[in-house]
């Protein structure tokens, strides 16, 4: 019989992460077992750790590592990893909470003869107002960047310039380039092969690398409409906007200079730093919301604090 291991990042989860933990004993394990659930703290300083400590008789066992500081989330996915034992491995947000066929459902679907190739599967997300969240995404491209960096890629008769797949209603099974990370299933053997994810993206992207990479190896990503769990989007990052803005940045540079021709990862760049910046004041303007310009202006100064260190180092390494 096969078995699972799930891993979870933590960084100031708060009862986010009590609920999750609660949510997964909940689940039924048919035709697998659940190894073990392991939660990487990446140095929190709420009670999010605490509270889980104090459960008892919980149906799987529980692995804590705590890192003395926060190495992001990558990095911690990685470290929890190779603490699992796991044939299968299920990295999952703290803001998320699994319903009762979460898991069942799609190792079930993984384990079916015809879908061998299959390296990566992702569900349905609910987000708090019942709604099913846009959660699955393209491969970027230079235009799908540039759309962006401009804020039109919202805009009705671009959508398909969008990186995420917003145009879509996510209602149907699809193989799709990328399923979001915050429900991320794959074979542990497959996740190993890889080089597991790269460490250099501190948080975001990721993911989308590591798909991107399972897809240049021949393996498929698939979105499985038929099983459900709630996803609390934006989660623990709601904390901390405008550094959240500025690693998302980070991670398009380092993402495209991974990627991309070197003119192309070259246009990404000086559109992030020469255009997107005003656009995203002047919808920031548009909206009277003068929190969100100056959180703007925040994260581009950590960007321009970040660069030249960058640079220094090498922009391929």
């Amino acid at each position: 019989m096969k078995s699972i291991s799930i891993i979870i990042v933590n960084w100031n989860s708060g009862y986010q992460l009590l609920e999750c933990i609660t949510s997964i004993g909940l689940a039924r394990q048919i035709d697998f077992v659940l190894s073990e659930v392991v939660i990487v703290d990446n140095n929190s300083s709420d009670n999010s750790i605490a509270h889980v400590k104090a459960m008892t008789d919980l149906p799987f066992q529980l692995k804590i590592i705590s890192n003395f500081d926060n190495k992001g989330f990558g990095a911690a996915c990685n470290q929890g990893a190779a603490a699992a034992s796991g044939d299968y491995l299920l990295f999952l947000n703290p803001d998320t909470r699994l319903f009762e066929d979460s898991l069942s459902i799609p190792l079930a679907f993984m384990q079916r003869p015809e879908n061998i190739d299959v390296g990566i599967v992702g569900i349905q997300l609910i987000d708090e107002n019942n709604h099913v969240a846009r959660s699955c995404a393209r491969f970027p491209n230079l235009m799908m960047y540039f759309v962006q960096s401009l804020g039109m890629n919202r805009l009705q008769g671009l959508r398909q310039l969008s990186v995420h797949m917003i145009e879509w209603s996510h209602d149907t099974t699809k193989q799709v380039d990328h399923v979001i990370g915050a429900f991320f299933l794959m074979q542990r053997s497959l996740f190993k092969s890889l080089g597991c994810f790269d460490e250099r993206f501190f948080v975001y992207l990721e993911d989308l690398d590591l798909s991107l990479r399972a897809h240049q190896g021949g393996w498929r990503s698939i979105y499985l409409a038929e099983a459900q769990a709630f996803h609390a989007e934006g989660g623990t990052s709601r904390q901390v906007k405008a550094r959240r803005l500025f690693y998302s940045l980070r991670s398009r540079i380092l993402f495209v200079f991974k990627h991309f021709n070197p003119f192309s990862a070259t246009l990404v760049l000086l559109t992030a730093l020469l255009i997107e910046p005003f656009s995203r004041s002047v919808l920031a303007i548009s909206r009277g919301s003068w929190v969100s310009l100056k959180e703007t202006w925040a994260a581009y100064g950590m960007l321009l604090r970040w660069l030249p260190d960058w640079v220094l180092k090498g922009v391929t390494r």
